[in-house]
């Protein structure tokens, strides 16, 4: 009897724990879906998300700030720091945006109706090139000036049917637009008034252990900032400078070649170079000798060392990714994801490599640990001895 009922004993704690189990397993089936299902309805909005989060990062600093001379007034704190990112980056972007389509659109309009002749601009530059160099174009077959006038013609009306589309694309869609801006500032205002608490709200729900959790978020936020402070903000100076050259000199469309460096300034091993030096070199080449140096110096010496003087002090000493997984990550989050690929793209291979060290590092623990264990067992009968 007393058997039976210890055997019926155990069968019921067999059952009450596979129970157990059967609802852990059910409840994060549960978690996950519930989770897939708020992913889905915010994918509208995505964009919007993702760069409330990135801003909210980015400028948490300057909310440390303003919650440091307004103590126990977050709200106030919070509106502040809005009304700061607002000022700074939304106001400049929209204009800067609105600007370079403009002249991209009146750069093409001047070539087409043939106030800018390009076919002599192009004759010209070929007519003061040595013989060397003809026969370095000649190789390539890029010496004969119609051709090469209807491929640039070709580049910039695809250029220019592309801003066109997207303009008229931003016009239809004004209210997405207006209110994907809205979300997002809705959104980063309660991020930085509750940032603090969210993120440790949403650290202790991550079912890892405490040191690879903290290693985890804190790789997050280095690569967010890195790439919009290292990278962003440092193509944006870049960008500035080469259209302040190019106003300077009087060269067409300087808004538009500005953002054009920006952009290619955001590429490791591609940069601002790429635009500045043939200009310069056509400078030289049609006899504005005077201005394709300047272009030259000044690229060369404020254009170029702007990325090794600010993005060491930007960005920090552990924070950099190799050039190679930064190039090529950042060009397939472009290829995906558009201009949220400038961020999510770097941060993904990021989040591949800490994952990855993670485990490489956990391995290596639990090495240590299994060839401490026979150690201690031949040690224990020797010091009882």
């Amino acid at each position: 009897m007393i058997g039976a009922s210890a055997k019926d004993g155990g069968d019921g704690m067999s059952q009450d724990g596979n129970k157990g189990a059967l609802e852990d397993k059910v409840f994060v089936l549960l978690l996950v879906l519930v989770s897939l299902a708020f992913a889905w309805i915010l994918l509208p909005f995505y964009s919007a998300v993702l760069w409330g989060v990135i801003l909210a990062l980015v400028f948490a600093p300057v909310q440390r700030w303003f919650n440091a001379r307004l103590p126990n007034q977050p709200n106030a704190a919070a509106f502040l720091t809005l009304l700061f990112i607002v000022g700074i980056v939304l106001i400049p972007v929209a204009v800067t945006t609105a600007s370079s389509v403009n002249e991209a659109t009146t750069l093409y309009d001047k070539i087409q109706s043939g106030d800018l002749d390009l076919g002599a601009f192009l004759q010209r530059f070929l007519d003061s090139l040595p013989n060397w160099a003809l026969n370095v174009l000649h190789k390539f077959g890029v010496t004969d000036v119609a051709d090469m006038q209807a491929r640039v013609i070709s580049l910039l009306a695809e250029g220019s049917q592309f801003f066109a589309t997207q303009a008229i694309l931003v016009g239809q869609g004004t209210a997405n637009v207006l209110l994907g801006v809205a979300i997002m500032l809705y959104l980063l205002y309660f991020l930085l008034r509750d940032g603090a608490k969210l993120s440790q709200t949403v650290i202790k729900a991550v079912p890892l252990a405490g040191e690879y959790k903290d290693a985890l978020f804190h790789k997050i936020a280095v690569v967010v900032r890195a790439m919009v402070k290292g990278t962003i903000l440092v193509a944006v100076v870049q960008g500035f400078l080469g259209g302040l050259i190019f106003w300077a000199l009087g060269i067409h469309a300087p808004v538009l070649w500005g953002v054009v460096m920006a952009f290619l300034s955001l590429l490791p091993a591609v940069g601002a170079s790429i635009v500045w030096f043939p200009v310069a070199v056509y400078l030289i080449a049609t006899g504005a000798i005077g201005k394709g140096l300047i272009l030259i110096a000044f690229g060369a010496g404020v254009i170029g060392l702007v990325d090794n003087l600010l993005r060491p002090y930007l960005v920090g000493k552990d924070t950099a990714l190799p050039d190679y997984v930064v190039l090529l990550s950042t060009l397939g989050g472009i290829a995906l994801l558009g201009l949220n690929g400038l961020v999510v793209g770097p941060l993904i291979a990021a989040l591949f490599i800490a994952v990855w060290d993670i485990a490489a590092r956990a391995e290596g623990d639990e090495d240590k640990a299994a060839q401490s264990a026979p150690a201690g067992a031949h040690t224990a009968p020797e010091d009882e001895a």
